[in-house]
């Protein structure tokens, strides 16, 4: 299957402060906050809603297309991704500006605070699909990006009749409910966590059950509780994968998504692809940064036996494996 992701590529600064942020905020001074936290760590790491899922999906045997603007400290990072599997040749290159970077702050237990610098993603808007990537699109994953870059590639996977999956993650604090309604009319599946569902719902008026009657699937993470997954007359309700550590939270979610496309493009089951997600999202929960994260498919099959059963299914994967690590060497 060709997938193509579009979204945001950043470079991440994580830092770790050893309190709770809750201690250090007053409730009835919220207004007028002023407050700096010392933090203990700081790493500076490969990122973005789009790299990351790409990044995610190449460990898992796909090559997909990675679609998004990036500045002109982008060649140390094209070569990450290209010794990795993503194929990056969708990404345009933005002179004289530097790529996006997120800036995120994350506590004890595991609550963050972030802030993100746009920089070359601001050039996304008017960068089309049929400019990055010639031929056919199987499915496309639209993730936070430029809203106005989100809304077009939406019309544009519309018009050409390319499935695509709706992401709009941490952009909807910003989205108004005409452009979320935008994105969610014309895609197959809409994703978000628990919080961005309930800004969702009040932001267009939609009901959970307005977006299955409108032949959607609706996925919606809820952190540590897991992921419920609406298809049709059909719930499925997934666990976490169990974790023996936990690292950093950043880049959790977008390596979910990676799990549950490569299902998808296996033509699996949704309760499946729910489960291949969890396991992909818990290796990165137990590593710092979204992308420091390695494993063969061997390893991601055996671990995923220990706590589900894919009846067999993810047999073909390591076959496949063997061909593409002889295919490396």
């Amino acid at each position: 299957m060709r997938i193509v992701v579009s979204g945001s590529i950043a470079f991440d600064y994580l830092m770790r402060f050893p309190g709770r942020f809750r201690d250090h905020l007053i409730a009835e001074k919220l207004d007028q906050i002023s407050i700096s936290f010392l933090v203990e760590t700081l790493n500076r790491q490969h990122g973005g809603n789009g790299a990351n899922i790409a990044y995610s999906l190449a460990l898992l045997g796909e090559r997909p297309i990675l679609m998004g603007t990036a500045g002109m400290d982008f060649d140390e990072y094209r070569v990450w991704l290209d010794e990795h599997g993503v194929d990056t040749s969708g990404v345009r290159i933005i002179p004289d500006v530097f790529t996006a970077s997120f800036f995120a702050n994350t506590d004890s237990e595991n609550n963050q605070i972030g802030s993100f610098y746009t920089g070359a993603m601001a050039y996304s808007n008017g960068y089309k699909l049929a400019e990055a990537v010639t031929g056919k699109t199987d499915l496309m994953i639209i993730s936070p990006n430029d809203p106005s870059a989100m809304s077009q590639l939406a019309e544009e996977c519309a018009i050409g009749g390319v499935p695509f999956i709706f992401d709009p993650s941490q952009q909807v604090v910003w989205l108004d409910g005409d452009f979320l309604m935008h994105g969610i009319e014309r895609c197959s599946i809409l994703i978000c966590n628990e919080y961005e569902w309930e800004m969702i719902a009040k932001k267009t008026g939609l009901v959970r059950e307005d977006v299955v009657r409108q032949g959607k699937t609706l996925i919606v993470t809820h952190g540590s509780d897991g992921s419920h997954i609406y298809s049709g007359g059909d719930h499925f309700a997934v666990p976490v994968f169990p974790v023996t550590t936990i690292a950093d939270p950043t880049g959790v979610g977008d390596a979910y998504r990676s799990g549950l496309m490569k299902g998808l493009a296996c033509g699996f089951g949704w309760e499946l692809c729910g489960q291949i997600g969890a396991l992909a999202a818990a290796y990165v929960l137990e590593h710092i940064a979204p992308q420091s994260h390695s494993y063969t498919l061997p390893d991601f099959v055996a671990r995923f036996r220990t706590v589900f059963d894919d009846q067999g299914a993810l047999d073909s994967w390591l076959h496949y494996d063997t061909r593409r690590s002889e295919a490396v060497r």
